[in-house]
């Protein structure tokens, strides 16, 4: 009597004959002998299969996290494998959430909070690395153990948050105050730069003015003088001091005029007398010797 096995793509039917493992049938159609105590006795998955392992741990400054990992793995196509995987172990996944757990909770308390977020590669390599050790003598193969989450305590996370704040508005206010800092500097520099400018612009504009009173007296004194040479060469009998004060009292006399005529000038006091004129006349003479040696250094230079 003969029987006929259909076996599916991505499977694998273990066959035993009275009682005993006989072979792997891989998939298509295959023919079983019942009258020889020829059985199917189990049907293993090639795909590749995930699980989820969530696992609450402490850390190294004693915050409890919960870790999930996702371990991906499959069966080693060969008969040995095959053999192993359906013999050996009789759940694969509570095999693996254990070795999970193990490696974890070695790994995680040797590590600060901060730590196993920058560091779950190097977890995740382990995780793997002691999986493929374990599960290996049992068929299986590790494909990729991926850390998918680490979440702390929400009050843990409260407190993280506001540390990472305060760290910022810190930052923050450092940086504003070296902003402040480096612009008062600059408002400083700038001042003492205007400063300097408007200083050496109004030393030159003295300098200048200065010139110009030289300059002007330097011309009224030219002047006076040639007009003294000029009328003692045509007045026969005149000397300087007699042009001098004949001078002196024209131009008082202009001046008069100029105040009288002048719509907005107020009322002045003046001592007016031939006593006055004189004194005026020795005042203006004594002003015009002092000034004499100015005059003569000017034109040296």
């Amino acid at each position: 009597m003969l029987g006929c096995v259909v076996v599916s793509q991505s499977t694998r039917k273990v066959v035993e004959r009275c009682g005993a493992f006989d072979s792997v049938k891989t998939p298509g159609v295959h023919c079983v002998m019942p009258c020889l105590c020829q059985f199917v006795v189990g049907t293993l998955s090639m795909r590749l299969q995930q699980i989820f392992v969530s696992c609450d741990t402490k850390t190294k400054d004693n915050v409890f996290v919960n870790i999930k990992v996702a371990v991906q793995y499959q069966i080693v196509d060969d008969d040995q494998s095959l053999q192993a995987a359906q013999y050996k172990l009789t759940n694969a996944q509570q095999q693996i959430e254990s070795y999970v757990f193990d490696v974890v909770r070695s790994s995680v308390p040797k590590i600060d909070l901060d730590d196993v977020f920058t560091t779950k590669d190097e977890i995740s390599d382990s995780i793997r690395h002691n999986l493929t050790e374990s599960m290996g003598s049992f068929g299986y193969q590790i494909v990729a153990s991926p850390i998918t989450d680490i979440d702390p305590n929400a009050e843990v996370k409260r407190a993280m948050n506001e540390i990472n704040k305060a760290k910022r508005l810190r930052m923050a206010a450092l940086d504003e105050g070296e902003a402040i800092k480096i612009r008062a500097i600059k408002e400083a520099e700038a001042e003492a730069a205007r400063t300097e400018i408007q200083a050496k612009a109004d030393a030159e504009a003295k300098f200048m003015a200065g010139q110009g009173i030289s300059r002007q007296r330097q011309a009224i004194i030219a002047g006076l003088r040639d007009s003294v040479n000029s009328f003692k060469s045509e007045v026969q009998d005149v000397d300087a001091k007699s042009v001098m004060d004949l001078m002196v009292v024209t131009q008082y006399f202009d001046m008069m005029k100029d105040i009288g005529a002048h719509s907005k000038s107020n009322a002045v006091f003046m001592n007016h007398s031939p006593a006055a004129l004189q004194g005026l006349t020795q005042s203006v003479q004594a002003g015009f010797l002092s000034s004499a040696p100015i005059a003569g250094d000017m034109a040296r230079r």
